[in-house]
This record gives structure tokens, sequence and C-alpha cells, in this order.
């Protein structure tokens, strides 16, 4: 029993001495990584001072400057343990970062996915910040891409968060990436009216209103569309020059409609309402029917 009791108090001494012994160095390794912590920040944004004069892409910029914290904290973590006298331990983190990588890629697969999606789309992607895109059933304007999820606002204020491997998966629909949109719409001109002049009265229009673009790759059109019950529909194709589609690209498609619409007014062209059948089943002889002057 005396022997028990000495044997534990030797070992009880002896792991305090090698406490004692070791405490400096883990205050020291402590030290290193706050330290680690703060320069590996310091570290990012000076390299995203120096990468952002050669480069004017932020989503890049933002991806670089990320990995280069994380690359830089890691490294001195790993000093730090074997400052510590855990040498063992900073062997092992390094020797076991692969099976790992694929352990964890398994436990948690969406996110890895997202991640390695993130990755892909900081050096091929199909779009830049503030362009104008639609992701699957999503429309809206991209504000930046983050290693798991691309970051969108809706044109009625919402932010949407996007899984970067549905951004991989899915179809996208760039709006504005050259800067350049077309838009179009259909008016309705008379059955009696000539089509012809009507067609070249609008592409006039068109070539008048200052905001409508042409040159040789992007050029404006009116077409004969369709007959409906009471109208011939033409239909105006035109291009404008702009990289925001929202309010902007908007407000030149409505000024488009209304130098349409007021051109062919002044131009004696008729835009006529749609005309409903009336049917009278039975013997009536009379159309019950009245007519009142408008005020």
């Amino acid at each position: 029993m005396n022997n028990t009791l000495a044997n534990l108090k030797s070992s009880i001494e002896e792991i305090w001495i090698s406490l004692l012994k070791q405490t400096p160095k883990i205050l020291l390794a402590i030290l290193i990584i706050a330290l680690g912590v703060y320069l590996s920040k310091k570290i990012a944004l000076l390299s995203k001072k120096a990468i952002e004069r050669k480069m004017s892409d932020p989503i890049m910029l933002n991806f670089l400057s990320k990995g280069i914290k994380l690359i830089s904290l890691s490294l001195f973590i790993i000093y730090a343990l074997q400052i510590a006298g855990l040498k063992s331990i900073a062997t092992g983190m390094l020797a076991t970062a692969g099976a790992s990588a694929v352990i964890i890629g398994f436990a948690f697969r969406d996110i890895g996915e997202n991640f390695i999606s993130g990755i892909i789309l900081s050096f091929n992607r199909p779009f830049n910040v503030n362009e104008t895109v639609s992701v699957g059933d999503i429309f809206g304007k991209v504000k930046n891409i983050e290693f798991r999820y691309t970051k969108l606002r809706t044109f009625d204020g919402r932010d949407v968060y996007i899984p970067n491997s549905d951004v991989i998966k899915k179809p996208v629909f760039n709006y504005t990436e050259d800067g350049f949109f077309r838009f179009d719409f259909i008016v309705g001109i008379a059955y009696e009216d000539n089509i012809e002049a009507a067609i070249a009265l609008i592409n006039k229009t068109l070539q008048d209103t200052p905001t409508v673009f042409e040159d040789n790759g992007h050029r404006n059109y009116t077409i004969a569309d369709s007959l409906d019950v009471s109208t011939v529909n033409l239909k105006v194709h035109f291009w404008v020059e702009t990289f925001e589609y929202g309010m902007e690209a908007l407000s030149i498609k409505g000024q488009v409609v209304q130098n349409v619409k007021e051109a062919l007014l002044a131009n004696g062209f008729n835009l006529p309402a749609n005309i409903n059948e009336l049917k009278i089943y039975g013997d009536n002889s009379t159309i019950p029917i009245t007519l009142h002057q408008p005020k």
C-alpha cells in the first residue's frame, strides 16, 4: 500500500515538474497563435492591396485574400505546436490532412461540394459582381461569391444565398455581361392600316430615340408578329447599352413604348381595343343595348 502511494506521489511530482518545464513553451505557443491571428489578418490585408493594384476582379481578390489568411494562420498554428513540444501533433496534422479531407468530404459532402464549387467559380465563372443574372428561378444582381455560396440581391430588395454547387449545376443566364440588352414589346394596329408604313414609322421612331442603341452587331427591327381578333400585332425589337438592368434599362423601354404609341397616333394609325362578340339566343328581335353620351 505504501509503495503504491509512493509511486502515485512520484508520478504526480513528475507530471507537475514536466508541466512546470513546459509552461513557458505552452504560454509562448499561445502567444504565437494570438500573434498569428493578428498577423494573418494584416498579411491578408496587405496581400489584398498588392493584388488589387494588378487585378480589378473583386471576386478573385476576395478569394485570394481569404486563402492567404487561412494558409498564414495554419502555418502559425503548426509552428506554435512545435514550440510547445507537440511536434508529433503538428507532424500528424500534416500527415493526416489528406485522409481527413477525404473523411470530412464524405461526412459533409454538401459543404465540401459547395466549397469546391466556390473555388471553381472564383477562377472560371459566368458572371462578375454587379452583373444581372438568373440562376434557376432566382433573378437578381450578383453581390458576392464566398467559399460556400453566391449572394444575389433581387430587384425587390431580397438577399438570396445560393449554394455554389447549384450555380455550377444549373443554367446561368447573364443579362449584362457585355453591356447590351435587347427588349421587345407588342403593339397592335387596325386591320385597315398599312403594315409596311407602320413598321417604317416605328423603326424611324427607334432611330430618333437617343437612348436606343444600334450598330452592325445589334440591329433594331419591327416585324408583323400575329393576327389577333381586332389587331395586326407588330413586335418591336430594340437594344439598350447598359450594365444596369434595373430601373435604368426599364425606363428606356418605357420611353420607347411611349414614343411609338404617340408616333402611331399622330400619323393616323389606329390602336383598337379588343372586340367583344355579343350573341343573343332565343326569339329576341331587338338588341337590348342602351347608349349613354360621355359627360
